[in-house]
């Protein structure tokens, strides 16, 4: 009798393996596919980047470059393309400004939603949290009408003020604050200490992966930008690097083809593929330590 219990449970087994092996086969078949589908324009902007101008009008097409050039990269910044450089320019500083100015006001505005008690609190964090119902494309326009009464078209503080606060980070973060326990808190009340050393000394280290989070996203958010530069910034100093590319890709300059503009995309995108390389371990940290507590 034990012998027949033993070999049905063995066949339960080896069914039971053959079954996890057929999903798994369907789970990595159904992931490598849609991973095809997300590096495959990545490698033909890459592979285009290299190619020459006769290479890039043959047909058929060709997979990998015949006859690999970085001429292209060196184009790209040269003559009247300089003006890329420029947009980079443009791009990073405003990037760091933004950057800098969100995760400030991000952390002071989550602290005092998770840990402060105040009038009317709840009812404040509840209105801002409407607003992220509302797509932030219904607002151009009189964010538009403001910074122009303001006299701040094509300027930097057009570029950085209206993004110095996001409503989605710091409900973000508040999650993350609100995981902290009370007895901390307490404990460090009873020791004198105020509430900005508490959150200096105490919060902001235990929540350094969701501070690191924010930071990643609102400089990739930063780089990324294009329709709010593109209608506060006329003038070409101005402009950011995402619109630089528009411009390369609806004037020419300088004679600007389909593998230079290849060159200057992957130039672009190269310290965001770079960023995430490096950080991906703190972003993914981050998420799961959000959490959903009320």
């Amino acid at each position: 009798m034990e012998k027949e219990l033993y070999f049905a449970s063995d066949e339960q087994a080896k069914k039971y393996e053959r079954i996890r092996k057929v999903r798994l086969f369907f789970v990595y078949f159904f992931l490598t596919i849609c991973a095809l589908f997300t590096l495959i324009p990545f490698y033909w902007m890459l592979a285009t980047s290299f190619k020459t101008a006769e290479e890039v009008q043959r047909i058929p097409a060709t997979f990998i470059p015949l006859q690999p050039t970085f001429q292209n990269y060196i184009n790209v910044f040269s003559g009247e393309n300089a003006i890329l450089l420029r947009y980079i320019g443009n791009t990073v500083l405003v990037g760091i400004l933004t950057t800098i100015f969100e995760v400030v006001i991000t952390i002071l505005a989550s602290f005092a939603f998770s840990r402060l008690e105040f009038k009317g609190r709840d009812i404040i964090f509840a209105l801002l949290l409407t607003t992220m119902m509302v797509p932030g494309e219904m607002m151009i326009m009189t964010n538009f009408t403001t910074i122009a009464r303001l006299g701040w078209l094509d300027t930097y503080q057009a570029l950085v003020v209206p993004f110095v606060a996001s409503v989605f980070y710091i409900f973000f973060l508040r999650q993350n604050f609100k995981q902290i326990p009370d007895e901390l808190y307490y404990a460090a009340k009873v020791d004198g200490n105020s509430d900005f050393k508490y959150l200096w000394k105490v919060m902001l280290p235990i929540a350094r992966p969701s501070i690191i989070t924010i930071t990643i996203l609102a400089m990739i958010g930063s780089w990324n930008a294009y329709l709010w530069p593109r209608s506060v910034c006329v003038e070409a100093d101005m402009k950011l690097v995402t619109d630089g590319l528009m411009y390369l890709f609806q004037n020419e300059v300088g004679g600007t083809s389909d593998h230079q503009i290849m060159a200057a995309t992957t130039v672009v995108s190269l310290p965001l593929l770079i960023a995430f390389a490096c950080f991906k371990k703190h972003i993914m940290r981050g998420v799961a330590r959000s959490g959903i507590k009320g």
